[in-house]
């Protein structure tokens, strides 16, 4: 946890403020915050696997997650209003960075044929999503205990004003990009 906030805020700061030319530290572009959700259009059916996901998602990130519910009915998904049909996790501050440390230096390593992440998943405001098909390359979560595969989206939430600012910055704290 302090190692990566510690790179971030001697060398991260200094290649970022040569790079894009900042005058105050202040512009220097920082992580906000961290969201974890997982999506569960199974939890209609069967609403244990609602429990499963959010057991999953407290081990992951060490913090109770809020299950999230539907906006609006959809009769085709056979879904109305206010029903449970996720969880997620918001991080910030040491437990965003912990996560961020072991996302980087543990869990993306250990996906089978990783290549690196895309870097055509910014939203043109500086955030990032990642999207990862299963919660077993978390070290916390046994192959063993899971009911069955769930994926994730993980997304960054940066103060930077641009997409390139963001790629960069999420470059210099170690984030594994494919080159394309």
């Amino acid at each position: 946890m302090a190692r990566l906030r510690d790179k971030i805020q001697n060398d991260v700061n200094a290649a970022l403020m040569q790079k894009f030319g900042y005058k105050n530290v202040m512009q220097i572009p920082k992580l906000e915050k961290v969201v974890i959700n997982m999506g569960l259009g199974e939890s209609i059916a069967n609403p244990k696997a609602l429990d499963a996901a959010v057991g999953d998602l407290t081990k992951i990130t060490g913090q109770k997650p809020v299950v999230t519910t539907a906006k609006k009915s959809i009769a085709g998904f056979k879904l109305r209003e206010g029903m449970k049909i996720g969880c997620k996790v918001t991080l910030r501050g040491d437990r965003m960075f912990d996560f961020v440390d072991k996302l980087v230096s543990v869990s993306l390593p250990r996906v089978r044929d990783f290549r690196g992440v895309s870097p055509k998943s910014f939203d043109g405001r500086g955030n990032y999503t990642l999207g990862l098909k299963e919660q077993l390359i978390f070290p916390e979560i046994e192959y063993d205990k899971i009911d069955r595969l769930r994926g994730m989206d993980v997304t960054f939430v940066t103060t930077a004003k641009t997409d390139e600012e963001a790629r960069e910055f999420l470059r210099l704290i170690g984030m594994p990009f494919r080159a394309e």
